[in-house]
C-alpha cells in the first residue's frame, strides 16, 4: 500500500461524512458511467484547513515526543525496529481513517516518529560542535521549502498528480538503496540517498497540495499524514546532508 493510492475514494472521515466531498452523478440507465464532480470550493478550502490544523498539531507533538526522548535520554532505535513501528502505525492510520480513530492514529504515528527522532538529535549535538546551527538550518530550510512549494501549488493551481508514478518509483529505489547503504556501511551510498529524499519530498509536497487542490485527495487524515512524512523525511535528509558538508567535529 502506498500513500500515492488514493487510498479513500469512497468516502471522508465519518465527522463530515453529511458533507460529501465528492458527487457522483449517473447518466442514462444503471448500468451507464458514472462520473464524478470536482470539489466545491467551500469543501476544497475546508479539506486544506482541516489538513494544515491537524498537521500543525502533529509537527508540534512530535518536537514535545522528540524533546521528552532527549531529556530521557533514550537511546536510538535499531532501524528494524523504527521501520516495523513506522509501517505498523502507518497501516493502522490508513484503516481507520475514515473514522474519530483515524485521528488518534495520527498521533500515535506522529508520536512514535518524534521519540525516533530525540535520539537522532541528541546524536547530532553531541557529535559536532555545531550541531544546533546544524539543527536550526535544517529545521529553516525544512519549513522554507515546504512553505513555498505548497504556497506555489495552492496560488498556481496546477495539477501535480501526473508525478504520482514518477514519486512511487523514486521513493521505492531509495528507500532500498537507504536500506542497503545500513546493512552494508556504505556512506557515500547513504548521502546520494538523502539528496535523493530531498527531491522527491519536494515533488511529495507539491502533488499531494495538488491533490486536496483538484479534489484527488478528499481525507484530511491520509493528506495529513502524506504531508507529515515529506516533511519529516526532508528534515532528516537535509540535516544528514548539513553535517556531512558543515559538520564541525
Amino acid at each position: 500500500m502506498s500513500l500515492f493510492d488514493n487510498l479513500n475514494k469512497n468516502g471522508a472521515p465519518n465527522s463530515a461524512r453529511s458533507n460529501q466531498n465528492v458527487q457522483s452523478v449517473a447518466f442514462g440507465n444503471s448500468n451507464d458511467e458514472v462520473f464524478e464532480q470536482p470539489l466545491s470550493t467551500l469543501e476544497t478550502n475546508k479539506l486544506i484547513r482541516n489538513t494544515y490544523i491537524l498537521l500543525s498539531m502533529t509537527l508540534f507533538f512530535t518536537a514535545f515526543t522528540a524533546g521528552i526522548a532527549m531529556v530521557m535520554k533514550f537511546p536510538p532505535m535499531h532501524w528494524l525496529l523504527v521501520l516495523g513501528g513506522y509501517i505498523g502505525l502507518l497501516f493502522l492510520t490508513s484503516w481507520l481513517q475514515n473514522s474519530i480513530w483515524g485521528i488518534a492514529a495520527v498521533f500515535a504515528l506522529t508520536g512514535f516518529m518524534g521519540i525516533t527522532l530525540g535520539p537522532i538529535l541528541t546524536m547530532y549535538l553531541t557529535i559536532f560542535s555545531n550541531g544546533s546551527e546544524l539543527i536550526m538550518m535544517a529545521f529553516g530550510s525544512t519549513a522554507a521549502i515546504f512553505l513555498g512549494l505548497s504556497g506555489y501549488a495552492l496560488a498556481s493551481r496546477k495539477d501535480f498528480s501526473f508525478i504520482g508514478g514518477f514519486l512511487f518509483a523514486g521513493i521505492l529505489v531509495a528507500f532500498l538503496a537507504g536500506i542497503g547503504a545500513i546493512v552494508f556501511n556504505m556512506p557515500g551510498l547513504s548521502l546520494a540517498v538523502s539528496a535523493m529524499f530531498v527531491l522527491l519530498m519536494a515533488g511529495l509536497i507539491l502533488y499531494q497540495t495538488s491533490n486536496m487542490v483538484h479534489g484527488h485527495e478528499t481525507n484530511y487524515i491520509m493528506a495529513t499524514v502524506t504531508l507529515y512524512v515529506s516533511i519529516y523525511n526532508l528534515f532528516l535528509s537535509l540535516l544528514h546532508l548539513f553535517a556531512a558538508f558543515g559538520g564541525e567535529r
